[in-house]
């Protein structure tokens, strides 16, 4: 279907660099040369021109240039869910990296909707971005549009969760890493009845991060009962209804490890509601590291998951594509780190017996010293 406004869009600044010309004494040619860098052009005729430009307050149509080029300098970016803390750090890197390349970043929001973020790509498209990262929302496999997208000659990048059959260009956190080091440290501490709030189990970085607590329970040959595993929404209210089942359970685990911060703050509000401690009763580990996670009571021991790098890396590697870099798909794996704060602790039977040895301890040495036999004078 044809469209005029396109057109109007041409004629619009066509009639803004004619008023400019007009007003300079100076060539059509000449503004466009100057406006665009796409000649060298004397000074004194510049000067008059730029005047110009300040006088009728015209602003170049990124638009207009992008339909005479087939693509702008604008990047489109989706993300599932504006609210999670998470995901402004990634889109602050992405943006980062690609306001200083030149480019300028729009960011569309799915509320993890997969009808909403199919409008949001197919509006995208009708701006002609140069690139598109996107995070997908929940139950959506993005990798038709992404392939569309490629095909009409965007580039694209998948950040975070991945389409199941996605073989594009991908960064992502070593996920399974990650969530294997939490546990391998509660284990570490003595914890043997160790629970898991999961993520969405659909989504790749969710699945990742079971794999490494299964791996982590099984290389210590700890099994896992079946209700100790539980799934959620990435959000505090699911982390909080699925805490208070794991909290009523006998025996009751005595480490949670949520999904990502959020499902572990839910788990702290579940806790407190209970009437019970953390990490007293019982121990929280999260999964993000947020910059609250540091700052609240206590301070919530995670996995600390590098969400600027992620964007910027997606950013860089989407801008080598715009410029030319038609190599094999980079897959990029960003590592993370476990920060221990004080909602870990060993658990209550453990302490109680390492208690019980040191009685025993002092205890035996004060015997000892009690029948030691006198030295005998010289």
């Amino acid at each position: 279907m044809w469209r005029p406004w396109p057109l109007l869009v041409e004629l619009t600044c066509m009639a803004n660099m004619k008023e400019i010309a007009r007003m300079a004494g100076v060539s059509l040619g000449t503004v466009s040369h100057v406006l665009n860098r796409s000649a060298p052009v004397r000074e004194p005729l510049r000067r008059r021109v730029e005047e110009a430009v300040q006088a009728v307050g015209y602003q170049p149509s990124a638009l207009a240039r992008g339909l005479r080029r087939d693509k702008t300098n604008m990047i489109g970016m989706v993300i599932p869910d504006v609210t999670n803390p998470f995901f402004p750090a990634v889109v602050r890197g992405a943006e980062d990296t690609a306001f200083a390349n030149g480019y300028r970043l729009v960011l569309c929001n799915t509320d993890n909707d997969h009808s909403k973020e199919l409008v949001h790509l197919n509006e995208l498209r009708t701006y002609l971005p140069s690139g598109l990262i996107v995070i997908p929302s929940d139950f959506s496999d993005l990798t038709r549009q992404a392939e569309s997208y490629q095909k009409s000659g965007a580039a694209v990048v998948c950040v975070d969760r991945l389409p199941r059959r996605w073989h594009g260009d991908s960064v992502t956190a070593a996920n399974e890493q990650g969530a294997y080091a939490a546990i391998r440290h509660l284990i570490q501490l003595g914890h043997r009845r160790i629970a898991a709030i999961a993520g969405p189990l659909h989504l790749t970085n969710s699945e990742q991060r079971l794999c490494g607590f299964r791996r982590a329970m099984a290389e210590a040959g700890l099994s896992v009962a079946p209700e100790y595993l539980q799934e959620s929404s990435f959000d505090l209210a699911g982390g909080r209804s699925r805490a208070m089942l794991l909290l009523r359970m006998l025996p009751r685990p005595t480490a949670i490890f949520g999904g990502n911060d959020m499902i572990a703050m839910g788990v702290l509000q579940a806790i407190h509601e209970l009437g019970l401690r953390c990490p007293e009763d019982v121990s929280v580990m999260g999964f993000d590291d947020l910059d609250f996670a540091a700052l609240i009571n206590p301070p919530l021991a995670s996995v600390l998951q590098p969400g600027y790098q992620l964007g910027a890396t997606a950013a860089r590697i989407l801008l080598d594509r715009v410029h030319g870099d038609d190599g094999p798909a980079r897959h990029i794996v960003l590592p993370t780190e476990l920060r221990i704060r004080e909602s870990i602790a060993p658990p209550r039977e453990v302490e109680a017996r390492a208690g019980e040895t040191r009685r025993n301890g002092t205890a035996a040495r004060r015997r000892k010293t009690s029948i030691r036999k006198p030295r005998k004078k010289k």
